[in-house]
């Protein structure tokens, strides 16, 4: 395994150097150079390997320097969350775990014993339900892995009044650190706006300490928060700028994380060609180091974009590992944040079968409350499931909800799926006014590919579809759009992909298209019409 290699590299470094001369380091200190080797893989590395380092330095440190022993262990928390493990999340935030015993062994020296005992005890809590975490000092940080562990441990109930506590401003300053928990806090109980605002926060204190690894870290939460919030344009910006500040720092397990919530854009956008871009890049990284939050992301991402293209079974194939019971279900953070999409493409690609346990789960999951938009997606999958006498009302009541939590693509998914619902029942007047409004929710966060669906369905209910008529720069899809603004602007190709994080291949190949959509020749001439529109 990769973190019984690891050990077998750094036990000859340690021994070689505590015989230099017969007086080598001390414990404490080669403890503190594991710790920094951990929080480096934790960003660029393998994050079992991170994971590892790191409660072996909080296991050396507890006694001398607990401060950094706790700032290990909340990192070590960071690293297992990162890979997917549940189970090493909980212990580690409950101080039960001893992982990096068998480094400590390779090294000759003695493992600390377990803060709680028992090393092999079931990850659950202790009869008060309060999280043994003793190994926190700091009164924030207590707040935070109370709220965490209450979470994982499903009992939200016991989560959000620690978890409240630390998006408190007084409590978080002005450390980026800090402003980065307030706003995972945030997210986790499904206040998007707070996750926003803590974000932005931390990218002002970051850019202000001149950190290239706290902004790409913000940006990822601000360009999360958006996506929750169901602003991709926004997301989009965000990652942009994230992947550039992420690989400036040389994070590339940031990096990827940016890539795979720009394929998440894409995939809404209806670009196949940058959506498999982005989620290769994010899916090559994750596999090497374990990132496996990542990977759930990417793969959402391209099963987003078959069902736009109208392949639901290739989504429903590529989804339903991930969503179902079994050691392929994705990252237990964000598996369910895909289950609508395979919903719907389970039901489009005939097997509607296979989707009943996951609206199951789906109905959890919108009872918990973190998420804003899972009770109109609850309310949506059902009236696909659902006999006619019911899915006309459960139609109605997923639109009601878009109503208060606000939206157009997700909102637009469901006017395009009650009208295709109600064309194929005969109700022609009723499925004209779905489709249009559709096409307009579509249209109106540029989902192309999505906007062509509804085009398709009111031809087929026998209305005339909306066409462009106006030419120029609103031909063109939001990527295309984009980078002929920045050409205007006298950017390069290479330039131009390293603001967008893609390819110059990407690059030249929307730079074709272009010029072939608006009839130009030239640079130049391109200028001369954004120009002209712009003014």
């Amino acid at each position: 395994m990769t973190g019984d290699r690891s050990s077998v590299r750094t036990a000859p470094r340690l021994r070689s150097r505590e015989g230099e001369g017969g007086a080598g380091p001390s414990v404490a200190d080669r403890a503190r150079a594991e710790l920094a080797r951990g929080r480096r893989l934790l960003y660029d590395g393998s994050v079992d390997d991170a994971r590892e380092c790191l409660l072996w330095a909080a296991s050396r440190l507890a006694t001398d320097d607990p401060e950094q022993a706790e700032a290990a262990r909340l990192s070590a928390a960071d690293a297992a969350w990162a890979a997917g493990d549940l189970t090493a999340c909980l212990r580690t935030l409950d101080g039960a775990d001893t992982a990096g015993s068998d480094r400590l062994e390779a090294m000759g020296m003695p493992a600390a014993p377990s803060p709680v005992g028992d090393a092999d005890r079931p990850p659950r809590p202790p009869a008060d339900h309060s999280p043994r975490r003793g190994w926190a000092r700091d009164a924030f940080v207590r707040d935070y892995i109370d709220g965490m562990r209450a979470l994982l441990a499903r009992q939200p109930e016991r989560a959000a009044e620690p978890l409240r506590r630390v998006q408190d401003p007084v409590r978080t300053g002005d450390r980026p650190e800090r402003l980065l928990r307030a706003a995972s806090a945030a997210l986790l109980l499904g206040d998007v706006r707070a996750a926003r605002a803590a974000g932005a926060r931390a990218l002002a204190a970051a850019r202000s300490a001149d950190s290239a690894a706290f902004e790409a870290r913000a940006l990822e939460y601000l360009a999360y928060g958006e996506l929750r919030a169901g602003r991709h344009a926004q997301a989009r910006a965000h990652a942009e700028e994230g992947v550039r500040a992420a690989l400036s720092a040389g994070h590339r397990n940031t990096a990827a994380s940016h890539h795979a919530m720009l394929a998440l854009a894409a995939s809404i956008e209806g670009d196949t060609g940058e959506v498999e871009e982005h989620a290769r890049a994010a899916l090559t990284m994750a596999r090497r180091h374990g990132l496996a939050q990542v990977a759930t992301l990417a793969e959402w991402a391209v099963a987003r974009a078959d069902v736009a293209r109208g392949r639901p079974l290739d989504a429903a194939d590529r989804l339903g590992p991930l969503v179902g019971p079994g050691p392929r279900r994705g990252h237990f953070a964000v598996w369910m944040l895909a289950v609508p999409c395979f919903v719907e493409a389970a039901v489009l690609a005939g097997h509607p079968r296979e989707a009943r346990t996951s609206v199951t789960d789906l109905a959890r999951w919108a009872a918990f409350g973190a998420d804003p938009h899972a009770a109109a997606q609850l309310a949506r999958c059902r009236a696909l499931l659902a006999p006619d006498d019911r899915a006309d009302a459960l139609y109605l009541r997923a639109l009601a909800l878009h109503d208060e939590t606000g939206g157009d693509f997700e909102r637009a998914r469901t006017e395009l799926l009650y009208g295709r619902w109600l064309r194929r029942r005969r109700r022609l007047r009723e499925a004209r006014s779905r489709l249009g409004a559709a096409l307009v929710g579509f249209e109106r966060c540029g989902a192309r590919a999505w906007a062509d669906q509804a085009r398709g369905e009111l031809r087929a209910n026998g209305a005339a579809s909306r066409t462009r008529v106006d030419g120029g720069l609103s031909c063109l899809t939001p990527q295309q759009l984009r980078i002929a603004r920045h050409v205007a602007e006298g950017a390069t190709n290479r330039e131009v992909a390293q603001r967008l994080a893609v390819s110059t291949r990407t690059v030249d190949y929307h730079l074709r298209n272009v010029f072939a959509a608006l009839g130009v020749r030239s640079r130049l001439e391109l200028a001369r019409m954004v120009d002209q529109e712009v003014r």
